[in-house]
């Protein structure tokens, strides 16, 4: 049986092999984690083969035994992130290294603070890997597909106390606050004792740069303000995401839209997401170009996408952020019957841009997704979200920035619900949920010939093209000849 000591010494040694602390350190970390865990240390200790990730898990299992922590899921993360900060440098000391590197290059800066953000387990490597994850043709190009598994499902006892306990903390306001670096987390609100930020002032204001704690793709971050204030996409979201490209030109970055249904998941903190990742929906085709009059030297296109996507380019920060801005405020008042776009019911405003900003060479991109939420009697979440019920068996929730580029965040359910319908189109006894027979029955029509050796690529295709339609259901203006036109109507009523 391995010692507690034993966990403890390969931790501080895993810890200096990866330059989170020296070789000087050694004995202090020790000491600090055993005061933690409230622990002796015997002389006689053997190193194990484990990585960062099972040792903690490890050292919880002892912190239950002793009786230090209940064992919920919150007590074993705030326990374990304040053994990870033991390594950790101060934030202003982060923040120095981050800006000596940056000189190198940005790019080397944001290596550094990548793998700090892995090696301290702040990223969760070891459930992130649990994902289920795969490219899969559409006819939009590669489209990703995630069914996410990293987020640990918390027991019964967990829920019963978050329910118990008095919800009337303001501190931190939410998750995306700065205030989260350093927190040690309480029932119901991680823990982020190893947590840190970088400073990255945009247009004279303060904004900081994390990496996601569960990263959907390469160097998922998020760039957020420090006033805690709704989301709001307006001129300076436009000059904020070219200014930060501006910094960090290896990365894109994009807003969520700020409004309900179109939205992301957190609408109360100004954010946007980035990293270092090309999307299905970055290296799409331009399916034709048209003049935008009053900003005649900016290059501007229609992408071939699902969702109703404009880009521009040009070499002039300002000159971009202006004709981003004159699109965002015709299209905010914009309506059209016929294509079902109203600008708003009573006071109520539905249009709205989800912009994502990159470099391409000298040239600086934005692409501005028109977005609307209006709702409809037949339609009840929303008439451009995925309206069609037979899309809701694999994703019906919001259609975020991530989804607009082209990957998929699916819910863990698909993985034992895949694996049923694998059987089921192997002729194996087995019961399929009733919200899939419909596209079952049609995936054992088209395909005639289905083996163990095709049928997870069969499966995996088709849920990519499941996930087009989504995306095809979000669009205001469809790919067809009618929604196509309808573009082109609201195009033109730029120039007018």
């Amino acid at each position: 049986m391995t010692s507690l000591s034993s966990l403890v010494e390969t931790l501080v040694v895993k810890a200096t092999e990866k330059n989170l602390i020296q070789s000087s350190d050694k004995i202090y970390a020790r000491n600090q984690i055993l005061g933690l865990l409230e622990a002796n240390y015997e002389e006689k200790v053997s190193l194990i083969d484990q990585d960062i990730p099972d040792l903690l898990e490890d050292l919880a299992d002892e912190a239950v035994k002793k009786g230090l922590i209940e064992g919920l899921l919150d007590e074993r993360e705030q326990l374990t992130a304040k053994i990870m900060d033991v390594f950790m440098s101060k934030p202003s000391e982060v923040n120095e290294t981050f800006y000596q590197k940056y000189q190198e290059s940005p790019e080397t800066a944001t290596n550094y603070f990548y793998q700090l953000s892995e090696d301290s387990n702040y990223i969760q490597t070891k459930r992130i890997a649990n994902n289920i994850q795969f490219k899969t043709n559409s006819n939009y190009g590669d489209l990703d597909i995630t069914i996410n598994l990293s987020k640990p499902e918390k027991d019964p006892e967990q829920i019963k106390r978050e329910k118990e306990m008095k919800q009337d903390a303001a501190y931190p306001k939410c998750l995306l606050c700065a205030e989260n670096e350093g927190y040690v987390g309480r029932i119901g609100h991680p823990a982020r004792s190893n947590h840190r930020i970088i400073e990255v002032p945009l247009e004279g204001e303060e904004w900081f740069l994390q990496y996601s704690p569960y990263v959907y793709y390469h160097e998922h971050c998020i760039v957020f303000a420090k006033e805690h204030r709704p989301m709001q996409i307006t001129r300076d979201s436009f000059a904020r995401l070219t200014a930060f490209v501006e910094k960090f030109p290896h990365y894109f970055v994009g807003s969520n839209a700020d409004l309900p249904i179109v939205g992301g998941s957190i609408l109360s903190h100004d954010h946007f997401q980035g990293g270092r990742y090309t999307f299905a929906m970055t290296n799409a085709e331009e399916e034709f170009t048209f003049n935008l009059d009053r900003f005649s030297e900016v290059e501007a296109t229609v992408v071939k996408w699902p969702l109703s996507v404009i880009r521009l380019r040009h070499r002039n920060r300002e000159t971009l952020i202006d004709a981003a801005d004159y699109i965002l405020q015709r299209w905010r008042e914009y309506s059209d019957p016929g294509a079902d776009v109203l600008a708003y019911s009573n006071d109520t405003p539905h249009n709205t841009i989800t912009p994502i900003a990159r470099k391409r060479g000298e040239q600086f991109e934005l692409d501005l997704v028109l977005r609307n939420n209006r709702t409809t009697a037949e339609h009840p979440m929303g008439l451009f979200h995925p309206p069609h019920e037979d899309v809701h068996h694999i994703k019906k929730e919001n259609i975020g920035l991530i989804e607009v580029m082209g990957l998929a965040v699916l819910p863990p359910r698909l993985k034992d619900e895949l694996a049923d319908i694998k059987k089921y189109l192997l002729g194996e006894p087995v019961s399929v949920a009733d919200y899939h027979d419909d596209w079952v029955k049609l995936i054992k029509d088209k395909h005639t010939t289905i083996t163990e050796k095709n049928a997870d690529k069969i499966i995996e295709d088709e849920l990519g093209q499941k996930f087009a339609r989504v995306l095809e259901d979000a669009g205001v203006y469809k790919t067809d000849a009618d929604g196509r036109n309808a573009f082109k109507r609201f195009l033109s009523h730029l120039n007018e």
